[in-house]
């Protein structure tokens, strides 16, 4: 599978310039089972990132943009009455994909946002007590500006824990927005093709699960999560939700790198992406700088 993973990173560098870790990232989601969030500002390519995903895998593609009007069965689709058959047939909403884009997910009322919850968690849709499944692969990526706060509703913590990673593409380099420029009069996404199909990406993330890690190793891993809980600048530490993201993040970054083992630099690249997304803490302070400390106090072990 190793050139199936080689021609999909290809294939997204061609259209998103210069961001190698964020599409690593992604990839990590992705083949991980789990969803990403991207905070960023407008304009730096997050729906594109989405769009190239998508294509890449020959997959179904849905946008949503999220608004205070936004309802739940917008997302996951509702009953209508059809007079012709006498009976209601369910109209599935845009949660019915493969990538999932929910742009500006904080705008959404909390009602709205929850409809996301047991779908990401369950690859699942309950509409009127029928559950009806979603077909994998199945890959939420949410966005949210950092930056405008006004009209927005905070995402609450429960649903913070349902992104495996968080992380900002941010502003490209002088040289790398020229270079964008200068492909996107070449064409860019539009002559985008698919590379791997949906059944490769569900090969992938099976096999991206037998990575081996070692009892030490998820030692380690414990050892971060409830420093977490324990530390005096934490409010909220990690869940045990975190500890299994960070676990299946590890493997799958290890897969990408061609590895069938986990090794602990592994743990260290995608902690500040994991888990800090997943605290709060106390004073206003920045969980990410929190995490680095940890992250040179917490030993690690050998196995």
């Amino acid at each position: 599978m190793r050139d199936r993973i080689q021609r999909l990173t290809e294939n997204l560098g061609h259209v998103i310039v210069g961001k190698h870790d964020a599409i690593r990232l992604v990839l990590v989601a992705l083949l991980s089972g789990g969803h990403t969030l991207l905070e960023d500002v407008p304009g730096v390519g997050k729906t594109l990132l989405a769009k190239s995903l998508a294509r890449s895998i020959a997959g179904k593609f849905q946008r949503i943009q999220c608004t205070p009007d936004l309802l739940p069965t917008d997302i996951t689709g509702t009953n209508i009455w059809n007079p012709r058959t006498g009976e209601f047939e369910f109209m599935s909403g845009p949660i019915f994909t493969n990538v999932l884009l929910a742009d500006e997910v904080n705008r959404a009322t909390p009602r709205t946002q929850s409809a996301l919850l047991e779908v990401m968690e369950e690859q699942q849709v309950t509409v009127d007590g029928l559950s009806r499944l979603v077909t994998g692969p199945f890959f939420v990526i949410a966005t949210q500006n950092p930056i405008e706060y006004q009209g927005t509703f905070p995402l609450p913590e429960a649903q913070m824990d349902r992104f495996a990673l968080s992380l900002s593409l941010g502003y490209p380099t002088e040289e790398e927005e020229l270079q964008m420029l200068q492909r996107f009069d070449k064409g860019g996404f539009s002559e985008l093709k698919p590379c791997i199909s949906l059944e490769e990406v569900n090969e992938l993330q099976r096999l991206s699960a037998q990575v081996k890690v070692e009892t030490s190793l998820q030692q380690y891993i414990l050892n971060l999560v409830r420093a977490t809980r324990h530390d005096e600048e934490i409010t909220l530490g990690v869940s045990p939700r975190g500890a299994v993201a960070l676990q299946r993040s590890t493997q799958a970054l290890a897969f990408l790198h061609g590895r069938d083992y986990a090794i602990p630099d592994d743990v260290k690249y995608l902690v500040p992406y994991v888990l800090s997304h997943r605290m709060i803490a106390t004073g206003g302070r920045r969980t990410r700088a929190i995490v680095e400390r940890l992250l040179n106090t917490v030993p690690i072990l050998k196995g």
